[in-house]
């Protein structure tokens, strides 16, 4: 067996091991996968790959090392956006925010359209700010406390939210994967959101008709009734249009085009802020105190931010929903990212990523192919590296080349990147995506996986339209 061979089933040992490790791992911990098990199984998956790169492929322990170091540089910013995205969703749970866009949006959608509702609520919001992960975070939450009310299953709607923030992300101007895929392909910005309108819009459409079906025959499982819901947030809270006055503001901020740790840091002080104004006693509650001085204030105020909080309202559902665990709650995704990073950044680094690409290159001779060959790459990438940005960035390098000769417009593989790489991000658990999503809306990555529709449809939609060669211009000059 020739060389060339060896290294290519070596490579892919890593691989094979990790999948085989992370089946058991989910069969044995369940949904607590995520909180042990899976990094587990990335470092010792880590430590084999780190082990056939210094024995076979003769690389030095440094030079991985020197990867790992680089790759969660590049993550850093990411790292603290998810600290701050766990202190945003404490302090305006606390300060009544979420309460109140919960309160009022339950008395104005309709329990049939809420599905495909949350899907354009999303989606909008997604594409003014550009960011999925704010989205979620922000609006997300509220949906998930208004759809747990009328009775939807975890499952449906996060795969209702997901789908909208992830259209929007992919579409917006704003949103930093569509900045990058356009750039590093050298597509202009606004041409490739034009091309891609063509994979994106029949696939949301797609993803809202579900919605809208399951809204109407999919039978809820019995909810808390909307007054007894409201009742219970009213009494508790004091709710006020006023307290909607910080969304606003983060909306103007983000219009701004500030920065994403700027935004979150800014508006998680304006809910501290109104949290101190209006809600004095639900801040002295979280801690157990019985005044509401200085100091108490100040410990609640911190708390909300960092650590888990619970109010009881005397109703068990509406207390699970005001359950919050700020910076805290986001230390698992923390741990599973530098985990994941770690492994990527070994099998980068040795060489072993390459012969695995080198895999799918004869299968990219055919349009269908080779549509179909970068998309699997995306997923690919996703899968091993856990981070979008390393899989845009992968694929845009390793298919340049390829699309430039085979005559293919630059614009078909940003396209086809953003359809491989971006949405289905949020569908790999231990991925930097698919763990923020989950830790964030409470709901495993697994339970809201079948029914993101827009997510997998979207990859799908990018070969069928291969497959029929719509607006697919080959020049067949630059074939030679």
């Amino acid at each position: 067996m020739e060389n060339k061979q060896i290294r290519t089933l070596l490579s892919l040992v890593p691989v094979v091991l990790l999948i085989a490790l992370l089946a058991v791992v989910i069969r044995v911990f369940g949904t607590d996968a995520l909180s042990g098990g899976s990094q587990m199984v990335l470092l010792i998956t880590a430590g084999v790959c780190g082990v056939i790169a210094v024995k076979c492929f003769h690389v030095r322990w440094s030079i991985m090392e020197d990867e790992i170091n680089r790759s969660i540089g590049s993550v850093g910013s990411a790292i603290v956006i998810l600290l701050l995205i766990g202190v945003l969703s404490g302090t305006w749970t606390v300060s009544g925010i979420v309460p109140t866009l919960i309160y009022y949006g339950m008395q104005i959608i309709s329990p049939h359209v809420f599905l495909i509702s949350s899907c354009i609520i999303s989606g909008v919001v997604s594409v003014m700010t550009g960011s999925s992960w704010t989205t979620v975070a922000t609006i997300g939450i509220a949906l998930m406390g208004i759809g747990r009310a009328e009775g939807f299953s975890d499952g449906w709607i996060a795969g209702a939210i997901i789908s909208g923030a992830y259209f929007g992300d992919k579409m917006s101007p704003l949103s930093d994967t569509t900045v990058l895929a356009s750039s590093l392909v050298g597509t202009p910005l606004f041409k490739h959101i034009q091309y891609m309108m063509i994979t994106t819009v029949p696939s949301v459409v797609i993803a809202l008709t579900v919605f809208l079906v399951a809204g109407f025959f999919i039978v809820p499982e019995q909810g808390v009734s909307v007054e007894v819901y409201t009742t219970a947030l009213s009494s508790k809270y004091n709710l006020t249009p006023w307290l909607l006055l910080v969304p606003v503001a983060t909306g103007w901020m983000i219009y701004r085009k500030w920065s994403a740790i700027v935004v979150l840091f800014a508006s998680s002080v304006l809910a501290i802020v109104v949290a101190v104004i209006f809600q004095p006693h639900v801040l002295a509650e979280v801690i157990g105190a019985h005044d509401t001085s200085v100091q108490t204030l100040f410990k609640a105020s911190m708390l909300s931010g960092f650590g888990s909080t619970a109010v009881h309202t005397g109703n068990k559902a509406v207390d699970m929903l005001l359950a919050t665990r700020g910076m805290a709650g986001m230390l698992n995704t923390v741990w599973l990212i530098l985990c994941a990073i770690s492994f990527g950044g070994i099998l980068k680094a040795s060489g072993m990523l390459n012969y695995i690409v080198a895999l799918i290159i004869p299968l990219t001779r055919t349009r269908v192919g080779l549509i179909a060959s970068t998309i699997v790459s995306g997923v690919f990438f996703n899968t091993t590296t856990a981070d979008q940005y390393l899989s845009i960035m992968l694929g845009s390098s390793m298919f340049k080349d390829i699309y430039r000769r085979e005559g293919y417009e630059p614009r078909l593989l940003s396209r086809t990147i953003e359809d491989g790489s971006t949405v289905t991000s949020v569908l790999i658990p231990w991925s930097t995506c698919g763990m923020t999503q989950s830790t964030v809306l409470n709901v495993s990555t697994f339970t809201y996986l079948p029914y993101c529709v827009f997510n997998y449809v979207s990859p799908l939609m990018s070969i069928f339209v291969a497959a029929i060669g719509y607006k697919i211009i080959r020049n067949r000059q630059q074939t030679d």
